[in-house]
Formats: structure tokens, C-alpha cells, sequence
């Protein structure tokens, strides 16, 4: 199983992506999913991959014979563009290899996150099919996954806002939301890659592998399990109250929410402080029909 992400915002993009690959219940690989195609001041392109390794490696390797040679997405003139080729290239595998696959009941299953930017237009982030058609992710749904994403996306839900979530902030979400479905999904494992691209920068130099005893991973792991029991503690208190009367459906008891000193005064503190709850956006992934 695979967990990779995309996250944009007003300042650009954060990838991420974990390594652990499957051959089997009794073997477990690691492999690279994050992918790079640069031209210093002209475009970025980042690709990362889930699904059939041996197909996702096929489609790596047909973009970067092309881009290498200076076609592909080398000549796109847009991201747009640029995620039409790569689709291209997942139908061109699909048309070769699916017959044979089907035959022993495997599926074609090839999924893509495609992030970047081409000089003199705002960088995207979009999601490739194994059909070869895609969605791009938008300023109401600023972040994409691929894989195993329902571990890691509540925190995106809750947290991602495209105008107001900085870079560095992203980042830290970004691996929050993998440390999650790491926690929650064996197969999902380290070491993780991490990419933050600044906008208009046309080049990559803020990129990251977290091995699994990482120590600065495993402080974000730590700090952030702490704080979600110091949350819980804040939130009101769940009481159990006799019940009084005769009848039989009063008798038992009855489940109540009780305010505490600490859990009133850090509602009053969100309220004060600006983006607190209820003005951050929610920042679903696109769904596939959308």
C-alpha cells in the first residue's frame, strides 16, 4: 500500500510521500515514489505514484526518456498540458500491459499526483487516473491524495486553508497526516519524502527524507499525540446523571456535557484569536466526478 499527498496554497506546494512497498505478506521493500523533473527557471515538475510498481515505474521511465530528450512534458506549455502527456503516457502502458494482467485477474491500477509550475503561470496541483484523465485540486480543495488516504485526511480537512496556511505550516500537516496513516496502516511506512517548493522559484531545494528513527519525525509524532490528549482534557466533561422517575424508559442514566474553568476558557481564547473555528476552510480532496 502507498500514502502520498499534494497540498497548494497561495505560496506554493508541499509533496509527500512514503516508501514501503509490498511483495507479499512476508516481504515488505522499499521504493522511492516522489519523482522529479526540473529545468532550472523554466518549469518543475513533481510526480508522485501509487499503485502496481512495476507499472508506475513504466510511465516514469517513458516521461523521463522524453524529458531528457526535450519532449514531453519538457516542451509543456502549462500544467496543465503537462498532466494531459502523463495521462498520455499511463494509456500508452495500459494499452500494452492490461490484457496480460486481466488474464491472471490483476488490475491495471496506476494512480498519479502531479505538482509544479511552468514559468509565467501559477503552480498546480492535479490527479491522474488510470484512465488517463485527472482533476485538478482548487483554491476550495486544496490538497489531493493518493493511496491509502482515509487515515491521513481528517487532519487536512480540519487544518488546510489555501489562502491562510503558510508553507511551513503545510509541511507540518503534511506529515502529521502521514504520521496518521502510518500509525493506523502497517503497510504505509518510512521512510517518508518530503518537498516544499516556494512559488516562482523554478528550481527544488527544500526537500527531505525521513527515515523511520528520524528523531525530529519522531518529536512531531510525540508532540502532536501529547496534545491531543491535552485537548481532550480541555473539551467539557462527559458526566452520567440518575435518571428519576416511575416509568421504565426514565429509569437508568442520562449522558451529560459539563463545562469546566479550563474547557470555557479555551473556548473564550479561540473566539479571540483570528482563523479559529469555523473560518478554516475545508479543503477536501476533488473527488473523481467532480
Amino acid at each position: 500500500m502507498t500514502y502520498c499527498l499534494g497540498i497548494v496554497t497561495k505560496s506554493g506546494l508541499v509533496m509527500a510521500s512514503d516508501s514501503r512497498t509490498n511483495a507479499g505478506y512476508d516481504q515488505v521493500n522499499v521504493c522511492r515514489k516522489m519523482y522529479t523533473f526540473v529545468t532550472p527557471g523554466e518549469h518543475v515538475f513533481v510526480l508522485l505514484a501509487s499503485g502496481n510498481l512495476s507499472l508506475t515505474q513504466s510511465v516514469v521511465t517513458l516521461l523521463r526518456r522524453d524529458f531528457e530528450a526535450g519532449y514531453g512534458i519538457a516542451k509543456a506549455p502549462s500544467l496543465y498540458d503537462a498532466a494531459r502527456l502523463v495521462g498520455e503516457q499511463v494509456r500508452r502502458v495500459d494499452a500494452v500491459d492490461r490484457p496480460a494482467l486481466e488474464r491472471d485477474d490483476f488490475k491495471f491500477n496506476v494512480n498519479i499526483l502531479l505538482g509544479g509550475q511552468v514559468a509565467g503561470q501559477k503552480p498546480g496541483l492535479f490527479l491522474i487516473y488510470p484512465q488517463g484523465n485527472f482533476v485538478q485540486a482548487t483554491e476550495e480543495s486544496p490538497y489531493l491524495q493518493i493511496g491509502e488516504t482515509k487515515y491521513g485526511r481528517p487532519i487536512l480537512d480540519r487544518g488546510i486553508n489555501f489562502e491562510r496556511t503558510s508553507l511551513e505550516e503545510a509541511a507540518k500537516y503534511a506529515l502529521l497526516s502521514m504520521d496518521s496513516t502510518m500509525k493506523s496502516n502497517v503497510t504505509v511506512g518510512p521512510p517518508i519524502d518530503l518537498l516544499v517548493y516556494l512559488t516562482d522559484e523554478l528550481n527544488l531545494t527544500r526537500m527531505r527524507r525521513f527515515p523511520a528513527d528520524d528523531p525530529d519525525l519522531a518529536k512531531i509524532r510525540v508532540r502532536w499525540e501529547q496534545a491531543l490528549r491535552q485537548a481532550v482534557m480541555k473539551l467539557p466533561q462527559v458526566r452520567f446523571k440518575q435518571k428519576s422517575g416511575t416509568a421504565p424508559q426514565t429509569t437508568g442514566e442520562s449522558i451529560e456535557l459539563v463545562e469546566t474553568p479550563s474547557s470555557q476558557t479555551s473556548d473564550l481564547q479561540s473566539q479571540q484569536q483570528p482563523g479559529s473555528a469555523g473560518q478554516v476552510g475545508g479543503g477536501g480532496a476533488a473527488t473523481r466526478d467532480g
